[in-house]
């Protein structure tokens, strides 16, 4: 779904797949977005409810496994609980963060694992996915693509009041969340003046 590095041809590829879901936030009522910042020792997940430029929170957490578990027991760990969040809060669209290209190879195909899980289980609840590139999250969120963890937190707190994300994942899920809601209202707006 586009490059790493967020550049122009990862935004066009991104925006031509939430089209269809940008014109339902704004013809229909509010929508349910999750965002997904995966990891297999912790795969933080957010929620939030999302109505043109309007968005609030609904729920966001951390699913960690136990680095002594085979890793087969780990990814069923995080496909059980995200197959359990999916269930209890329907989203209409799910935001996965893209991955950097990590230096440990071991622990590269390890995250790409836990990653495919994140995109998996909502594939299979036939939830749509998109998919963001960390610099794309920080930017949107904050303001600039190298932002740090601390700047990326307090800005899901001041955009989304009473969040309070106990980890840097559980942040970084909701920063994918709303990334995916300014995305798509700014799609549904282009799309609407283009009519």
């Amino acid at each position: 779904m586009g490059n790493a590095t967020g550049g122009g041809a990862a935004c066009l590829v991104q925006s031509r797949n939430i089209c269809r879901f940008a014109l339902e936030v704004v013809i229909a009522k509010s929508v349910i977005i999750l965002g997904l910042d995966p990891g297999l020792a912790a795969l933080g997940w957010g929620v939030l409810r999302a109505a043109g430029n309007n968005i609030a929170f609904v729920a966001c957490g951390t699913i960690a496994t136990a680095p002594s578990q085979a890793l087969a027991l780990r990814l069923m760990a995080l496909h059980q609980a995200l197959t359990q969040i999916l269930s209890e809060h329907a989203p209409d669209s799910a935001a996965v963060e893209e991955t950097f290209v990590n230096a440990n190879a071991r622990a590269a195909i390890k995250l790409a694992q836990a990653r495919a899980i994140a995109l998996l289980a909502p594939a299979q609840a036939g939830v749509p996915v998109s998919e963001y590139a960390p610099n794309l999250v920080k930017k949107a969120v904050v303001g600039t693509g190298h932002a740090e963890k601390a700047q990326i937190r307090a800005m899901v707190n001041l955009l989304l009041p009473g969040s309070n994300p106990l980890t840097e994942h559980a942040a970084d899920a909701l920063a994918v969340a709303i990334t995916h809601a300014h995305l798509c209202s700014h799609a549904a707006l282009l799309a609407g003046a283009s009519r």
